[in-house]
């Protein structure tokens, strides 16, 4: 029986690889940078199944401009798919899959770094020694906010947000505030308390976790009205979307001390970051490294190579969005 054909739009590591050559014909893309949506269209039109991951292009375009349209899976690497235009996928017959649940505890700990760098203004003082202009200790040399027992609100209570509030309460002593669309009835931190809105858990809280997926509903949910609740020396901290917050209104934040402070993960025009956020001292700036340790990429790997598994057996694979 001949297998199906898949591409992996990225190169991954050795393990995963071989756990799809059991099932597929693998093509591997050699390239590091997203598809573009000619591309996309191109693939979509070649092969049965496609392993795509943030940033590859698999917009409505590309599904009306593939012909003829091959493929019928799109096994997502990583847990957000906005990229992939689900209800194009779905008009044309293609399943979509991500990898949730591999990803929970390491993008909550990169949550948590971003916190923690931000409020002891780590990234300052690491630029400071590196410059060579650090004159040695004294008692008032870059001073930051002291995070055991303060409020921190996330705003997204689902698995990562949840995760997050777990290492800042028992392991920080934080008092936890949250808003998320849906009631949450077990949110996994004693006293946890759901607010309203968006502007009372800003309001409320000292540092500010946006943990929601990515997608034209989050676009800009957090936005110049909701920034500008923000508690008076408050520290936000994105590990989600770079679209989730509306950046202009976020560097105008920062630049008028509506915030004290930021920690980004993700860029709205991701890889480009905008000048202004580059060089402001009380920004903490990584390049995406939500999911960037080697056991959870061979998780998330592996997971979407289990997605595929099923689809091709006959029966729903384990993470269908």
């Amino acid at each position: 029986m001949t297998k199906p054909s898949l591409l992996i739009t990225r190169p991954l590591p050795e393990s995963v690889i071989k756990a799809a050559q059991s099932i597929c014909q693998v093509t591997i893309r050699d390239n590091n940078s997203p598809q573009a949506v000619e591309e996309a269209a191109k693939s979509l039109s070649e092969f049965d199944a496609i392993l795509p991951t943030l940033g590859d292009a698999y917009r409505a375009e590309a599904f009306h401009t593939a012909t003829p349209l091959k493929c019928r899976l799109l096994a997502n690497f990583g847990v957000g798919y906005n990229h992939i235009d689900t209800s194009a996928a779905a008009d044309h017959n293609v399943t979509v899959s991500n990898t949730p649940g591999a990803v929970t505890d390491a993008t909550a700990d990169i949550a948590i770094t971003l916190m923690l760098m931000t409020a002891r203004r780590a990234g300052e003082g690491e630029r400071l020694v590196r410059s060579g202009k650090w004159e040695g200790w004294h008692p008032t040399q870059l001073l930051g906010m002291h995070v055991t027992g303060k409020t921190l609100g996330i705003i997204g209570m689902g698995r990562i947000g949840k995760a997050v509030a777990r290492r800042a309460h028992f392991g920080f002593g934080m008092n936890v505030v949250f808003f998320n669309r849906s009631k949450v009835a077990d949110p996994g931190v004693p006293g946890a308390v759901q607010l309203d809105t968006m502007e009372q858990v800003m309001a409320a809280s000292d540092v500010v976790s946006i943990n929601v997926p990515g997608g034209p509903d989050n676009r800009h949910m957090i936005s110049a009205s909701v920034l500008a609740a923000a508690k008076p020396g408050g520290i936000l901290v994105n590990t989600a979307r770079g679209d989730v917050i509306d950046e202009v209104a976020l560097i105008s934040a920062l630049q008028s001390d509506g915030l004290a402070g930021a920690g980004l993960d993700v860029y709205e025009h991701e890889p480009r970051v905008p000048d202004s956020l580059r060089t402001m001292e009380n920004v903490v700036l990584l390049p995406h490294l939500g999911t960037s340790a080697l056991e959870v990429r061979l998780s998330m790997g592996l997971m979407a190579v289990d997605n595929i598994r099923a689809f091709f057996a006959g029966t729903p694979p384990p993470n269908r969005v």
